[in-house]
């Protein structure tokens, strides 16, 4: 069977499955071994020398003026991440992006947010996968060492605290935190300043 230039993305974006040994799947291997290598570029430059931003703008097709990622920093599709204004991501972060990952506007991490949009078929694992974007609203606030599994939303102005595992949605501003990350509290919406 043909596939069109592209077909894995689509059942990507539908959640999958996809397997492997299908000679779609060559288009995936190919944009992860365009992000890794980009990846490998940005981080290979000092930290004080900023050409390493020429990198990641190239990684995810767009200008990164109003975003900020600092390095180390590893993305292996960077096709599928989408960044609002004012997003900041600071170092050591693994975007296991294949399923999307979209930051909107005011997004902050901490060191070594980790985001999983892609899962092994139980029965399967080695050869099929299936999907799930990820979705961290405007102004959340993921705190270091924060996990995000597939298929997960993070509500505005929502915080996760420090070492969390997020498993399921989170609702607009609330504070979670744990493994899994449960509700620990909730913010009064006027009080927030930006």
């Amino acid at each position: 069977m043909d596939f069109k230039k592209g077909y894995v993305f689509e059942l990507m974006a539908q959640g999958g499955p996809t397997d492997n040994r299908e000679p779609y799947f060559k288009d995936a291997v190919d944009e992860m071994m365009r992000a890794r290598t980009l990846c490998a570029k940005a981080n290979a430059c000092m930290p004080d020398d900023q050409s390493y931003v020429g990198y990641l703008e190239e990684l995810f097709g767009r200008k990164l003026d109003d975003v900020r990622i600092l390095t180390p920093f590893t993305c292996d599709f960077g096709n599928t991440v989408k960044f609002g204004k004012g997003v900041f991501i600071n170092h050591s972060a693994i975007l296991s992006a294949s399923g999307g990952i979209e930051f909107e506007d005011g997004v902050m991490a901490a060191p070594g947010l980790k985001i999983a949009t892609i899962n092994h078929d139980v029965n399967e694992r080695h050869t099929k996968y299936t999907y799930g974007k990820v979705t961290v609203k405007k102004n959340a606030w993921l705190g270091l060492n924060v996990t995000i599994c597939p298929g997960v939303t993070i509500g505005e102005y929502a915080v996760v605290g420090a070492g969390a595992v997020v498993t399921k949605d989170v609702p607009a501003y609330t504070v979670v935190g744990g493994v899994p990350a449960k509700v620990i509290k909730m913010l009064d919406p006027e009080e927030q300043k930006e």
